[in-house]
């Protein structure tokens, strides 16, 4: 009896139906909480709002650039905060601010969840059961980041996906998918590391020109130069003025609440730029996918825990990334305790499974949702630096296997 349940579990979290369901069902409640919520008054604005500003922010950005305005202002009688995407992303959202909210709100938050999940079945070299358990441990981040109808997982989706054209050497796709990740959020430009694992470099480097170029110009086909010039004046100095002295559930954040060290942001980037890329230098291990998957996990991570601004619904993106590694990797002591970590502390951690008061008085304060992810972001660069090839030989070719 107990082997046939564990057949049966297994067969039901290799069950791909079962998460596109799951998946689209999130989504739909997700949207449907906010849209029957009404509004609240904003503490500091005074003006009453609805539940989903992040995806009023990126509707009326579309409004506003057609309509000839400055996006990178405020603009109170929309949304509370400022859009911080670029032009492109605008025009992009247009797709969904042609319908009515109830409408365009399931379909962003539909398309947030069904382009994780064909990414994490595009990864090569995975079996189901595999996938399905990284569906499972990212679960609860894309639910957080759904409800808060953030782009993150599009994000995260991106570069999953990109690496999957990588592997098949689908590399017009591939640069497509990076570089509209910067698109959306300038953090995607590290995404472009993976270049640094495959051949035909110069391809790569003029894909990416040619989609850049592309996507740069789009905007033109709805304003004119002269405005265009403006906005992207506007955004710069839009990007300038967004460094805060917040340090978010980052490396600095961490840094300063556990030892009261603050350190220049941009030091502490280049510092975590520099640890990202010295396994690069075992150039003799591209050849294997340990390292190369490994790779796009440690992005994934990177660009959450040395973002100064980090905050709850961001870690999709290194929950994926611990996913990846906790199942390609080593079911040792030391990694079981920290991927279990991730799991409470990270994931569970902002629930209703924590009292507020240790969210509020203890989680929050000490960044604890943004600890285990910077350790086993560490872990990870040990990892990659300290395999040996015959180890990493032996894992590519037998312990993932595609079904």
């Amino acid at each position: 009896m107990k082997s046939i349940r564990n057949i049966d579990i297994k067969k039901i979290i290799s069950n791909y139906r079962l998460f596109l369901i799951l998946f689209v069902l999130i989504a739909i409640v997700s949207s449907i909480q906010p849209l029957t919520s009404g509004t609240s008054v904003h503490d500091k604005i005074g003006l009453s709002y609805n539940h989903y500003n992040n995806y009023s922010i990126f509707k009326y950005s579309f409004q506003h650039l057609v309509d000839y305005e400055d996006l990178y202002i405020m603009h109170i009688d929309d949304h509370f905060d400022l859009y911080k995407y670029t032009p492109t992303f605008s025009v992009f959202f247009g797709i969904f601010a042609v319908f009515p909210d109830w409408i365009g709100l399931n379909l962003w938050n539909i398309f947030n969840a069904l382009i994780l999940l064909g990414s994490i079945y595009y990864l090569p070299k995975f079996n189901n059961y595999q996938k399905g358990l990284i569906l499972i441990i990212i679960l609860i981040e894309l639910l957080t980041s759904i409800q808060n109808t953030q782009s993150n997982a599009v994000i995260a989706a991106l570069f999953v996906y990109a690496f999957g054209f990588m592997e098949r050497k689908k590399y017009l796709l591939a640069t497509l998918f990076i570089t509209f990740s910067v698109f959306i959020k300038l953090f995607g430009i590290i995404g472009f590391a993976l270049f640094i694992l495959y051949p035909n470099k110069l391809k790569l480097a003029l894909y990416s020109l040619l989609w850049t170029i592309i996507l740069f110009l789009i905007p033109l086909l709805f304003i004119d130069i002269e405005q265009y010039r403006l906005l992207i004046s506007s955004y710069i100095d839009m990007l300038k003025s967004d460094h805060t002295d917040s340090h978010g559930f980052s490396v600095m954040g961490w840094l300063y609440t556990w030892f009261s060290l603050e350190f220049n942001k941009y030091a502490v980037v280049i510092v975590g730029a520099i640890l990202f890329l010295l396994p690069m230098i075992k150039i003799s291990n591209y050849k294997y996918y340990t390292f190369r998957i490994l790779t796009l996990a440690s992005i994934l991570i990177w660009v959450v825990i040395f973002n100064h601004k980090a905050e709850s619904p961001t870690f999709i993106l290194a929950m994926t990334g611990v996913a990846i590694w906790f199942i390609i990797g080593e079911k040792t002591p030391l990694n079981n305790v920290l991927f279990w970590s991730a799991f409470i502390l990270t994931s569970l951690s902002p629930t209703d499974l924590f009292p507020s008061i240790v969210r509020e008085e203890i989680v929050i304060p000490f960044v604890l949702k943004g600890v285990p992810c910077i350790l086993i972001w560490g872990k990870l660069i040990y990892d990659m630096l300290w395999m040996k090839s015959e180890s990493l030989a032996i894992e590519s070719s037998d312990s993932i296997k595609e079904h």
